[in-house]
This record gives C-alpha cells, structure tokens and sequence, in this order.
C-alpha cells in the first residue's frame, strides 16, 4: 500500500500543476463555475482517500475523469437537468483541450464583469489560489476577495456569459484585463505566501497562457511583450536562491546563473514589441532589458530606467509602478535620497500600499544608506510584520539584524 505521506505529496503536486487543467474541463462540460469547482475539489479529495490503494500513471487525467463523472452525476440530479443538456455538446472522444484554460481566463475576464471581479476570479480558478491568497496578490482585505469573487460567479450565471475564446473582432477589447491577469498570475507565483520563495507551477502557468496569447494574437505588440517580460524574468530564477536557499538580491545574483536560452527568447521578443509600440507591458518588458543586458549591477542604466518609469506613469499611472520608479530614482548615480525619501513617505499614504511589504523594505534601504539606522531598523520591522513569504521573512530579519 502507498505511504499516505507519499499519496498527499503527489496530490499537493498535481494540484499546483494541473488545478486549472482539471477545472477548465469541467467547466466546458458543465458551463457552471461553482458547479466545476465543486466537483473538481471533491475529486482531489477522493484522490487522497483512493490513491493509497495505488497512485495512477496519469494522475491529472484521473482527476478531470473523476470530476466529470461527479458533474454529469450532479447534473441528473438537478430538476434543471432538461435545460442543461444542450449545453453538454462536445466534441466526440474529447475530454480535455490545451486551449481549455485560456478559455476559462476569457469567461472570467468578459466585459460584463467588473474589473476587480475578473481578476480576482481568474487568480482563484485558473491559479487554485485560496480566497487569502487572492487578497495578499490584490493587497485587499480577504472579504473583500470573496465578495468579488461570489458576484462574478453570480453574474456569469446569470448573463449566460459562454465559455469560449472570443472571436477576433472581439479580442481588442479583452486584451488588456487578460494581459493583467496572465502577469497577476505569474507575480502570484513568483514571491507566493508561505514557505516556498517561488511557485513554478504558477510562473509556468502563466507563461504557458502567454505563449497561447501570443499565438492567438500575433500581430499584438503587448502579448509579446508580456511574454518577453516573464520569459527574462523566469530566466533570472534560479540565480533568486542561494544554494542553502535564502533569496538573492538581483544586485548580488551569479549572472552566469542566468538561464541564457529564456534571456535570448525574451529579448527578442521585447525588442520585437517595442518596435511596434510602447504599451504598459512593452515598457515593463524595457525594464526588464535593461537589468539582464547590463553588464552587472552597478553598470545598469539607471536613468534609462527611471525614464520607462516616467512613461508608465502616463498610460498606468498606479501606487506599486509609482514605488518602483522611486526605487529606480534612488540609484541613479548622485541621486538625492533626501527627495526619494520624501517620494517614498507621500506614497506611504496610498490605501493600496498600506499592506505592501516592498514600500517600507524600500524606506529601510534608502533610510540605511543616509545612515539613519534606528529609522531603518524600524522600516524593516514594519516590512518583516506585512511580509507573507518566509524565505522574503528571513532575508530581512537578517537585514534588521545587520543594522544592531
């Protein structure tokens, strides 16, 4: 018999890997979300019940199978079921598409759904993520996360909002909040809350839906560049860890480390957007260029990247793009930190930024640097206080210490 230690290990694996996969098919069966998403929990709990007896070869399809099986149950049962069955048309043989996620992300993120509600919506279903998790990534209260999520349900059953991807006349218009989710996806996993610096079921997750946007729009610069940005982004992760695993710092990482195929690829394709435009993700894509084309550290252009900075905040002018631009300003070469420090003060009363770790981790750096130690101590205290992440926790507990 399996060890149940050894059953719960795979479970929490296929979990991350394939939640949205088992859950977009049943949603295709169904056309109902609370529906799909019942059943596909109650099939990962019958996993850990079952599997003792013997882990499957294909534990995803195992899954999609048994909560297909679970909702077509469900939906005989209902009194309802004659007004249902036109919508269980499927292809013959089908059970599950590699599109099937990208369509979930496009019901959840129709027009007729309110901003806030897509995202959140899209971070629970498409992500697994708890309704917790969902409020630390969205820096919301945790009620606040449920209730949007409970409304976009509500409204997708009742506008009958269908589960397709759009047609293309119709893609223009949902580009930008899909974008936004894909790269919502991609933050979630690369700092998630818990012990774990980095979630790669998530970042690749999310790169996967942006290969399929890219290829579902190419002759969009955006898609590009969001794929450019998390592709030299992704390239960097291995190098975000020491080898007794504490985070590294992109100014103390071993660049040799990089990954060079993903840095290739993502070049190219931000060049390739920037080309034919300067989108929000095209210029984030820029940033991000000009880290990994920098010789090192200290030789990174950093008023070039204060200067994609300033375009931002024409076209997305928010709290977190305005804190990173204050970083960026406080290391240009000669830069007056006294100023930055009033910058990163102002921002301290942004509501959205009253529970970022980030902003008060960056007021300790800059307050260190001035040589302010007890202010700094008392910034990173704050930061270590709102920090969700453990590895993130330890790195600046030891900052903190540093400074005593």
């Amino acid at each position: 018999m399996t060890e149940a230690v050894e059953v719960t290990r795979v479970v929490d694996r296929v979990h991350r890997e394939s939640w949205s996969t088992v859950l977009a098919s049943v949603v295709r069966l169904t056309r109902d979300l609370d529906l799909a998403e019942d059943c596909t929990q109650d099939a990962f709990v019958r996993a850990l019940r079952t599997w003792p007896d013997g882990i499957p070869d294909n534990p995803a399809g195992w899954l999609t199978t048994v909560a297909r099986r679970l909702a077509l149950d469900r939906l005989r049962r209902e009194t309802n079921l004659r007004r249902k069955l036109p919508l269980l048309v499927e292809e013959p043989g089908d059970v599950e598409q590699p599109t099937d996620p990208l369509r979930l992300v496009f019901t959840c993120c129709h027009p007729a759904l309110a901003r806030e509600s897509q995202v959140a919506l899209t971070l629970r279903l498409i992500c697994g993520l708890t309704t917790r998790e969902v409020a630390a990534v969205l820096l919301i209260a945790e009620a606040t996360a449920a209730a949007r999520i409970t409304r976009a349900k509500k409204k997708i059953a009742a506008a009958g909002i269908p589960y397709r991807i759009p047609a293309d006349h119709e893609l223009p218009a949902r580009m930008d909040v899909v974008l936004t989710v894909v790269h919502l996806v991609y933050t979630a996993g690369y700092v998630a809350t818990g012990a774990e610096l980095t979630r790669t079921d998530l970042t690749g997750r999310a790169i996967e839906l942006a290969r399929l946007l890219e290829r579902l729009m190419p002759d969009e610069p955006e898609p590009q560049a969001l794929l450019g940005l998390l592709l030299m982004t992704e390239a960097r992760g291995d190098a975000r860890v020491s080898a007794d695993g504490e985070l590294v710092l992109l100014a103390d990482q071993d660049r040799s480390r990089w990954n060079g195929k993903l840095l290739a690829e993502g070049v190219a394709r931000a060049t390739a957007a920037l080309q034919r435009g300067h989108g929000r993700f095209a210029l984030q894509a820029a940033v991000a260029g000009l880290h990994v084309t920098a010789p090192s550290w200290e030789q990174t252009d950093w008023r070039q990247v204060v200067r994609m900075y300033d375009a931002m905040m024409v076209s997305w002018p928010t709290p977190i793009v305005a804190l990173n631009r204050v970083a960026a300003r406080s290391l240009v070469p000669g830069a007056d930190l006294e100023a930055v420090l009033a910058e990163l003060d102002t921002l301290g009363k942004e509501p959205a930024l009253a529970t970022y770790a980030y902003l008060p981790a960056t007021r300790a750096d800059v307050l260190t640097r001035l040589g302010r130690r007890p202010e700094a101590a008392q910034a990173y205290e704050k930061a270590i206080e709102l920090t969700a992440n453990e590895t993130e926790r330890r790195f600046l507990t030891a900052r903190l210490t540093s400074l005593r």
